[in-house]
């Protein structure tokens, strides 16, 4: 394996994720082989780096000397039809980030595992399929290990490393120090449905769901509740809308068959018939809210009592997932607040906010629901109720 300063990139897939992956592989001084089969997409991808580094340079945050080295590092290679992958064949680490699909990633990594020498390490970007799987067919699924990527890669901090069941412990802590070494944050996740940010976030979009669709509060209300009490930086609906219904939705329908149908997970009606109808969110110019040329926002019901009930019910839900997560081994409590603080820019780590708020009020809320709605949705962490008996903190033993 290649010193980490020396190490080559490939990067398959010249999407925004591949883009992002490449450019700040580059900007760290990686040689980066930016391979796509569609030619305009890997030209587009290049300009669009271009233009970044331009822009860095006219701020002063980086020098014309370095963009233009960096730019240089990047090699744009179309793949032809029927060649294979060997464009990639010298790199020591592929990363993909194309279409996700267990199919298509498969056969891709099949070819890789052809066209790549021994000891390169091949990793997936994927965000909710499994590692295993994905690595599963292949004659070495030890090379295999995922680092997913948050969007936009150079902005976003946090990367997911996660190793497959039989993946070499070494890779695992190459890639950790590599995404470390990219000033990166690196947390490490067992390979189960939606790693840490997409298995721990489920609650903050479908328990706002089920609250608007029992009439609780309209999804403004919820929104400015979850903003102006709650401390997070968008509320559930803004934030489905900016990321797309139709993608949240999958997301969710993928974890919940994961998952075997654990109601904890069950996706929402009312998202499913926005996606019917095309209501996307920003990118169709309409979601829950308008997003058109002269939309106004709705207002919210700025009722602090009602506030509270939202707060402390979704609040409630996230930290179990967070503790049930941390109860079977997903990550380490500080990769768990890290992943939700880092990832998705949540006011402060679930678990940190746990032992804040005390184990036994956290448990006594879920016990609630469940007692209300008599679903096993509402279920507490066995972990939840153990700590809460014994009276410490998940963060201090």
């Amino acid at each position: 394996m290649a010193e980490r300063a020396a190490m080559r990139i490939g990067v398959l897939g010249a999407g925004a994720m591949g883009t992002g992956i490449a450019q700040v592989a580059a900007t760290h001084g990686h040689p980066v082989v930016l391979a796509d089969a569609n030619g305009a997409a890997v030209a587009a991808a290049r300009e669009s780096i271009r233009r970044v580094f331009a822009r860095l340079v006219e701020k002063d945050r980086m020098t014309v000397e370095d963009a233009a080295a960096a730019l240089d590092r990047i090699a744009p290679t179309t793949l032809e039809d029927g060649a294979g992958l060997h464009a990639l064949a010298d790199s020591d680490l592929v990363i993909e980030a194309i279409v996700e699909d267990l199919a298509v990633k498969r056969d891709a990594f099949a070819r890789l595992e052809q066209a790549t020498r021994p000891g390169t390490i091949l990793a997936t970007n994927t965000s909710s399929l499994s590692v295993t799987a994905i690595a599963g067919q292949l004659t070495h699924p030890e090379r295999v290990v995922g680092m997913h990527f948050f969007n936009p890669v150079p902005l976003m901090p946090l990367v997911e490393v996660v190793p497959g069941l039989v993946t070499d412990p070494e890779i695992t802590s190459a890639v950790h120090d590599l995404a470390a070494g990219w000033k990166k944050v690196p947390v490490v996740a067992k390979d189960t449905p939606g790693f840490i940010v997409n298995r721990v976030a489920r609650p903050f979009y479908g328990e706002a769901l089920r609250m608007y669709e029992e009439g609780v509060a309209d999804m403004a209300t919820i929104d400015w509740a979850m903003r102006e009490v709650g401390g997070f930086r968008m509320g559930p609906f803004e934030l489905m809308d900016l990321i797309g219904n139709d993608v949240n939705f999958a997301v969710t329908q993928g974890v919940f068959a994961a998952f075997f149908y654990d109601p904890r997970y069950r996706p929402s009606l009312t998202q499913q018939r926005q996606v019917e109808a095309g209501m996307l969110g920003r990118k169709s110019g309409r979601g829950y809210y308008e997003h058109g040329g002269g939309a106004v926002a709705p207002a919210p019901q700025e009722d602090r009592v009602l506030a509270e009930r939202i707060v402390n019910r979704i609040v409630a839900m996230l930290i179990n997932e967070a503790v049930d997560a941390l109860f079977l081994g997903v990550a380490s409590a500080e990769d768990l607040d890290l992943a939700m603080t880092k990832g998705v820019n949540y006011p402060k780590g679930l678990l940190a906010w746990a032992d804040e708020l005390g184990a036994d009020l956290v448990l006594a809320r879920l016990e609630d629901l469940q007692a209300e709605f008599g679903e096993d949705r509402y279920r507490p962490s066995p972990l939840l109720r153990r700590v809460a008996r014994a009276g410490h903190g998940f963060l201090d033993g």
